[in-house]
């Protein structure tokens, strides 16, 4: 699949009731942080992985971003860890055409998730994220919402969009204990951030 024309994938209804199922878990070994002194901004060029995101608002500095794919039923993988964040692979790059997808945890097995605070991002906010080029592209938030699982707006948060844009995706609302899942998902929806 070209990621400059992106399409979605007949997959993605699955993904919506099912997304980044946090809670508490066995813990992974963390990924470690990653040099950001050599990444200079850059406009969106042909597709570049995402190595590392910055939420100045939240506090978010990541480590390496690690790929995220499907499951065997169709559900978007999640991060091994709390302090992991993940791109899905099946959405574009970020700074390509279409909405780009990094998900992490809010908490995993006690500990804090690297998206714990996303839920309290404001309008005109910057997501930056540094790319395996050394480039740099920046985001600026334009809307949080909050969806239950059982009626996530796949369409919306995974369709089609005229420019490149990001999605930022954890869970929040209340703690399902017996499934030890949260009941909703928290989405950012963010916009390229034009340069100059």
């Amino acid at each position: 699949m070209s990621r400059s024309h992106w399409r979605r994938w007949p997959a993605l209804l699955a993904i919506g009731a099912a997304l980044v199922a946090c809670g508490p878990a066995p813990q992974a070994p963390l990924n470690s942080p990653v040099d950001r002194t050599t990444s200079t901004p850059a406009p969106a060029s042909a597709t570049a992985r995402p190595a590392t995101l910055d939420i100045p608002a939240i506090g978010v500095h990541t480590g390496q971003i690690v790929d995220l794919g499907l499951t065997a039923s169709g559900e978007l993988e999640v991060p091994k860890d709390a302090r992991t964040t993940g791109w899905f692979t099946g959405s574009p790059a970020p700074g390509d055409i279409g909405p780009a997808v990094l998900a992490a945890h809010v908490d995993y097995n006690h500990i804090a998730g690297m998206f714990n605070r996303l839920k309290d991002v404001h309008a005109g906010d910057q997501a930056i994220v540094h790319r395996a080029d050394g480039s740099t592209v920046v985001f600026t938030i334009y809307r949080v919402d909050r969806y239950p699982k059982s009626a996530f707006p796949t369409d919306e948060v995974y369709g089609d969009t005229a420019a490149p844009e990001l999605r930022l995706i954890t869970c929040g609302g209340a703690f399902d204990r017996a499934s030890r899942n949260y009941e909703d998902n928290i989405v950012a929806y963010a916009k390229l951030t034009p340069l100059g």
